[in-house]
């Protein structure tokens, strides 16, 4: 039995949990202290009111032979299907077939199996700082080369740094697969339409494949800037595009998300094929809970969550300006990027916040060299644990 050799070319462990095991041990060792945490992204929120009658209903439902559900359609309740294309999609003009809409259960997923679609000599492009998980799924294909210097050898940087207003360079090489992400994680910034046209051009030219990740687009302030790929012209043809409700509609512990693969990509069809051989479909309970957030009230009690976050992040912007800190991110999006103080490193401001404020934040350097110098601050955590956290911050 041979192993999988481009799996084991991987950090024994995945960079968040570093992250909550020295806050974990911290803690241990410290057990009259509480740690605050404004590093991991997960919501603290509880799940919206229409969304949890739902999911009552629906596991009554499973109560019952005449209304019990077993395996669910691979791509999808065809009601809930519906119900994206005619409330994210229609209303900002995009026209969507049913069955170019796959739900899953969350993006992390589909970010990751997206790439079985595609041969692995492909050369992949990712940003720079980069959310792992696009690299490590590249490294897992076998697609990555050989770690050198802290980036491997096969793939394609696109710096997305303050030297260049975090507008990303087109790549200068041919590249076939360009994972994008905006609202950026982590440095919270964001594209206009122009700068993304870009990118949708080059792929059309070079006939590349974009992974859009558009985890965060709630988030948006405004109309300039674009919450779908598909806004752009062309991108039907040249782009995938993920989804999840885990960060607007709390489902982070209950899973649950889409991913659009429009027949124009050559795509939809295998995608479809994938999905129907390695994956039994959405749970039911899940899906009649994304489903409630389409109702009048569901919408509106989304939207007071995301407000709630907004709140925390204009908070942790303005704290942190107000310390003296360089700062981005925190309008359109959830994180805040920080520059470390007197050239810190990541790991160095990581230590002297746990240490000295009993805070975790997340290091910039584990999204990729360019993040070097950097730290993340998510909006996520309650009103009470930011203000506090932002107070010690000011303490010190």
């Amino acid at each position: 039995m041979n192993k999988n050799k481009y799996f084991q070319k991987l950090q024994a462990n995945y960079f968040f949990t570093d992250i909550m095991t020295k806050g974990r041990k911290y803690a241990e060792a410290h057990p009259d202290t509480r740690v605050l945490s404004l590093g991991i992204g997960d919501v603290t929120r509880p799940l919206p009111q229409q969304v949890i009658a739902a999911m009552h209903n629906a596991v009554e439902d499973m109560a019952h032979e005449e209304t019990f559900h077993g395996y669910c359609l691979e791509e999808g309740n065809p009601i809930l299907r519906k119900a994206i294309i005619e409330n994210d999609y229609l209303p900002r003009g995009i026209n969507l077939q049913l069955d170019e809409v796959f739900v899953s259960d969350g993006a992390g997923s589909d970010l990751g199996n997206t790439s079985e679609l595609f041969d692995k000599n492909n050369r992949v492009a990712v940003l720079d700082p980069v959310y792992p998980a696009y690299v490590d799924t590249s490294v897992m294909a076998g697609r990555a080369g050989e770690l050198v210097g802290g980036k491997w050898s096969d793939i394609v940087y696109l710096p997305c740094v303050r030297e260049n207003g975090f507008v990303p360079d087109l790549p200068r090489k041919k590249v076939d697969i360009i994972y994008l992400c905006f609202p950026n994680n982590p440095t919270g910034t964001t594209l206009t339409r122009p700068q993304l046209q870009r990118f949708v051009d080059y792929a059309l030219r070079h006939d590349s494949i974009i992974i859009f990740d558009a985890a965060y687009e709630t988030f948006i302030e405004g109309d300039d800037i674009p919450h779908s790929i598909y806004e752009l012209e062309g991108a039907e043809r040249v782009a995938i595009e993920i989804r999840s409700y885990s960060k607007t509609a709390g489902f982070t512990g209950v899973r649950c998300g889409y991913t659009i693969v429009p027949r124009q990509t050559g795509l939809q069809q295998m995608w479809h094929r994938r999905q129907c051989t390695k994956y039994n479909g959405t749970s039911y309970i899940s899906q009649q809970g994304a489903l409630a957030t389409y109702t009048p009230e569901g919408k509106q009690q989304v939207r007071d969550n995301i407000m709630y976050y907004k709140h925390n992040a204009r908070n942790i912007l303005n704290s942190l300006q107000g310390m003296g800190f360089e700062v981005y991110g925190g309008i359109h999006s959830p994180y805040i990027w920080m520059r470390t103080p007197d050239g810190m490193s990541s790991w160095q401001f990581f230590d002297l916040l746990l240490e000295k404020c009993q805070v975790i934040c997340t290091p910039g350097v584990g999204f990729g060299s360019a993040g070097e110098g950097y730290v993340r601050f998510t909006a996520f955590a309650t009103h009470q644990t930011t203000d506090e956290a932002l107070e010690r911050m000011k303490r010190l």
